[in-house]
């Protein structure tokens, strides 16, 4: 097997802060032709993306991941670039999220792809260089091209950091639904002392927010927790002590469970945005959502990996919905998806890293998840 440790170092040296490549997705490229994986970047709006695939038959086993990273921040004592390994650990921007899950699969795929020269399944690639940016044009992109050129997936394992403190204790089985509200106040200014002259679009904003930070969505379901709503920001841009605003606005975020879908959640908060607005004061919402909430019901798939899980580490994965979203909400729409990887408390951190033995722990449960689905 290629080393996992050497290919995370690799790409933990690429420069890959979202939205530029670095040099990662070539490499990768570059790596898999070479292995006699079929190749294509399906780049879109300058945004860096592969497809690779070993095999032309089914049934079709697809991975996930991503190599952009964020940005590097303060606070470093390491090289944020250096793939330095030190302390038994491998340190720098990625090295949790995720550029070692990328490399253990693709360390895990080479392998087998060498050991099975005519094989009968395929293995299916997707890198995108736009996880950790908008994410419009990653993993988006690729599944657009694989619908335009009839390539398919029957189940796909997404390489994020799962873990919470030690190696094998969580995987992922689905993801709660996000989205964010921009809510606009409109009124009249005036002067604070002839309050009658003026519309104050604050006191009906504040009760809007008052009434959302009160509303309990849901009591949870049988797969997750209960939905949450935050109010993120509040903002007048007015620096006056006496003088009345014209205008208001606020975010307010919320994380929901499938209860819920954003179309149902939208109705009952435009119904509540009605119920606040007071004559003279319009309040406007604009909606975005991130990704609906979804669970993949365990299979034989979960339980191939669950298994791999067990017979490396020892553990017993627990089958969680919890942290935010990933690009496995753009994969369940074509397949059922699960995630698994490394211990993520240190991702998005100054002096992000994970510790050598996991890495390679974590290809050889890829090569045995490889090995146990293509052989069913």
């Amino acid at each position: 097997m290629p080393d996992p440790v050497d290919l995370t170092a690799a790409l933990v040296r690429c420069r890959s802060v979202t939205p530029k490549e670095g040099g990662a997705i070539a490499m990768l490229d570059a790596m898999l032709s070479q292995a006699g994986f079929t190749c294509t970047r399906t780049d879109r709006n300058g945004v860096p993306n592969l497809h690779a695939r070993y095999g032309t038959t089914g049934p079709v086993l697809g991975f996930n991941g991503h190599t952009d990273v964020v940005p590097v921040g303060e606070g470093w004592t390491a090289d944020p670039f250096g793939g330095e390994i030190r302390d038994g650990k491998l340190w720098g921007r990625g090295a949790a999220d995720m550029k070692s899950g990328v490399a253990a699969w693709v360390s895990a795929a080479i392998d087998w792809a060498k050991a099975n020269p005519t094989p009968t399944g395929s293995l299916a690639i997707l890198i995108t260089g736009d996880e950790e940016g908008p994410g419009v044009d990653g993993t988006t992109a690729i599944l657009d091209w694989m619908q335009e050129n009839g390539e398919t997936l029957d189940h796909c394992l997404v390489g994020e950091p799962t873990c919470p403190d030690t190696m094998g204790e969580m995987m992922k089985i689905g993801r709660r639904g996000s989205m964010t509200l921009y809510l606009t106040a409109t009124g009249a200014q005036g002067h604070a002392a002839y309050p009658h002259r003026a519309r104050n679009p604050l006191p009906p904003l504040i009760a809007l927010l008052n009434r959302l930070a009160t509303w309990q969505m849901d009591e949870g379901t049988a797969a997750f927790d209960p939905s949450t709503l935050a109010v993120t920001t509040v903002d007048t841009g007015n620096p006056a002590n006496n003088v009345i605003p014209g205008k208001a606005t606020a975010t307010v975020n919320i994380r929901f469970n499938d209860a819920h879908s954003s179309q149902s959640i939208e109705r009952s908060l435009r119904a509540m945005l009605a119920e606040a607005t007071i004559e003279g004061v319009t309040l406007d919402m604009r909606v975005t959502v991130s990704g609906e909430s979804f669970v993949t019901e365990p299979d034989a798939f979960t339980d191939l990996l669950r298994g791999a899980i067990t017979a490396e580490t020892g553990i017993d994965p627990a089958l969680s919905t919890s942290g935010g979203t990933s690009d496995a909400r753009f994969v369940r729409r074509i397949c059922p998806v699960v995630e698994f990887g490394l211990v993520g408390q240190t991702m998005h951190k100054a002096d992000e890293h994970v510790a050598v033995a996991d890495i390679h722990a974590l290809a050889r449960i890829y090569r045995a998840v490889i090995d146990g689905y293509l052989a069913r």
